[in-house]
């Protein structure tokens, strides 16, 4: 790795590929691994092109990716000292004393990459170079080009624990040098994505769209934006990564959840734990990598508690836990819908008691096959006496939901389950992707 010890910035980019209009959208599939339900992105990297699959860190403050085997013609460093450098909140400036290449050069632009499934980061050097991405509805094979992206090289430690195939990591978070930030920088557009995950029983990838309210049409024929309830984003003053930076605000996302029902019945909850203190802890955040939505322990026993007695009421009887859960039910006793098995609705109320983002048995509930026969566990876990966030909503419960992430209106568009609407996230006809 570099060294530490602490100048114009030059760019440019020669492509076949055109930068297209302001108004252009982006579209990207999203897959879902199986082994650590984790979610990946694929988008067009380096020059020339090729396909990368990375992590999909809803959280995430900037990108990063594997640079062992970084091949590229487009690339540039980061001088230290350049105003780039230091928009970056850049902690060192680095050297390097092996051949000079992508990651490995003199009076670099320090940071430090993390991996949010393993708590871990290492030094690394800022990169830029090409990024690419499908256009929305385009021609065959149109890319749109962002000709200058910022992200971090790493090195191969911080793929430990994720999707095989990825080469790093998509950061999505609220900051300037997050994926969908510097796609809306270069097009000259409002900040909004939007994100529909696939479920684990789907054949095809969902989809993430860039620069767009709307609309998102999946088939057959419906626009998903026009089924969207709208809540605020709130900021929580106080970042949490491994490595601190000084008065830098959290780069996830966080919404005003106010109470849970369960069958219309509420759970008995500290309201305190639901509002993020001084020191950045409480509140509800949301998560593309935790698999299932985590609650604060008095909140989580609470919850249970509640959905035992519903479901009991529905004559359903609790089967042995399977780790890490604690609520099972026989799959033979539970009758199946069109949106999953028939378990008590949960709901998740925001500021106003009519704005809630509404939980079938599909998103609640998750299937585990045993010896003796299949079970549905409830797919939410005790995330300990005083975690960082109170309610984590996790990757299980935002699974064919669609959910758009607006930074102008600083608020959350969801749908609650679109199979509603006869249709998941994993119906969206992609165009298919250019011949490189």
């Amino acid at each position: 790795m570099p060294s530490l010890h602490f100048p114009l910035f030059i760019i440019f980019f020669i492509s076949t590929y055109k930068i297209t209009n302001a108004s252009t959208s982006f579209v990207s599939p999203i897959t879902r691994d199986q082994s650590t339900s984790l979610y990946t992105i694929s988008i067009y990297t380096k020059t020339p092109l090729e396909s990368t699959d990375l992590l999909l860190d809803l959280g995430g403050k900037l990108s990063w990716i594997d640079c062992n085997s970084y091949t590229s013609t487009s690339h540039h460093y980061i001088p230290c000292g350049t105003s780039l450098c230091e928009s970056l909140a850049s902690l060192a400036c680095s050297n390097c004393f092996r051949q000079t290449g992508p990651g490995c050069n003199n009076n670099s632009c320090g940071l430090f990459p993390e991996n949010p499934v393993i708590r871990n980061s290492v030094l690394a050097q800022a990169l830029v170079d090409s990024v690419a991405l499908v256009v929305n509805g385009g021609e065959f094979g149109e890319l749109g080009i962002v000709p200058s992206f910022v992200f971090s090289c790493s090195d191969d430690s911080l793929l430990r624990g994720l999707p095989d195939g990825v080469s790093g990591l998509a950061g999505f978070g609220r900051g300037n040098y997050s994926l969908p930030a510097q796609v809306s920088s270069v097009y000259a557009s409002p900040n909004i994505f939007a994100l529909c995950l696939p479920s684990p029983s789907a054949t095809s990838s969902g989809a993430a769209f860039f620069n767009t309210g709307g609309p998102y049409y999946f088939s057959p024929g419906t626009d998903l934006s026009s089924h969207l309830t709208y809540t605020p984003l709130i900021l929580n003053p106080i970042g949490f990564t491994v490595i601190t930076y000084y008065k830098h605000p959290s780069d996830e996302y966080f919404i005003g959840l106010t109470s849970i029902h369960i069958n219309g019945k509420p759970v008995d909850i500290n309201q305190a734990l639901l509002t993020i203190d001084s020191d950045g802890y409480g509140g509800t955040r949301l998560s593309t990598v935790t698999p299932y939505t985590t609650l604060q322990t008095s909140i989580y026993l609470a919850f249970i508690e509640t959905f035992v007695n519903e479901s009991a009421a529905l004559n359903l009887t609790m089967t042995d836990p399977v780790d890490p859960f604690e609520v099972c039910y026989n799959v033979s006793d539970v009758y199946s819908t069109r949106l999953g098995p028939a378990f008590p609705v949960i709901d998740l109320v925001m500021h106003s008691k009519d704005v809630f983002w509404r939980i079938f048995g599909v998103n609640s509930m998750v299937k585990i096959a045993g010896e003796d026969g299949d079970v549905w566990c409830l797919g939410f876990v005790d995330g300990g006496e005083k975690p960082r966030s109170s309610v984590v909503i996790g990757g299980r419960q935002m699974e064919d939901n669609l959910l758009q992430f607006d930074l102008v209106s600083m608020r959350l568009g969801f749908s609650s389950s679109v199979l509603v609407h006869d249709t998941n996230c994993a119906s969206f006809n992609f165009t298919e992707g250019p011949d490189l």
